[in-house]
């Protein structure tokens, strides 16, 4: 997932946001952008628009989220949904599993402290989107069918 570019909106009017400056820093989120421009059902979307703070528990300081995407939907019940979705591999939604190695590598520490700044970050979207009548979700490779 190292890619990254500009992405033009053939649908701008649906974009939240300023759709001259939409970045995408993988081919995942890119295809989420292009179903997103291209479904009938989606009646906006915006990528990293919007802000959530949350404290990290590395150093206890506020810090700002910025989810990769906003969307609004029409369902097929007839209603209209927002969603904030996270794109993340499904390895990094779990914690890592420790190393049966008496010395713990830093591989596994690193992967520690990104699992508990990310779960510091999703319990904050979940509070924003009690708080603003939305829903939070977490895409991975499987619901992408990648």
């Amino acid at each position: 997932m190292a890619y990254s570019g500009r992405y033009k909106p053939d649908h701008p009017k649906k974009y939240k946001g300023d759709y001259s400056n939409v970045i995408f820093r993988s081919l995942w989120e890119l295809k989420f952008m292009k179903w997103c421009d291209g479904n009938k059902n989606v009646i906006e979307w915006g990528s990293e628009e919007i802000v959530i703070p949350y404290r990290s528990p590395v150093d206890n300081k506020m810090h700002r989220y910025f989810p990769d995407f906003y969307v609004k939907v029409n369902t097929k019940e007839g209603l209209v949904r927002k969603y904030i979705i996270e794109i993340k591999p499904l390895k990094q939604t779990k914690p890592p599993k420790k190393p049966k190695r008496t010395r713990v590598p830093e591989r596994f520490l690193a992967e520690s402290i990104t699992y508990q700044v990310n779960e510091a970050k999703w319990k904050a979207a979940i509070k924003f989107c009690n708080d603003n009548r939305c829903h939070f979700r977490i895409l991975t490779e499987k619901e992408l069918n990648i």
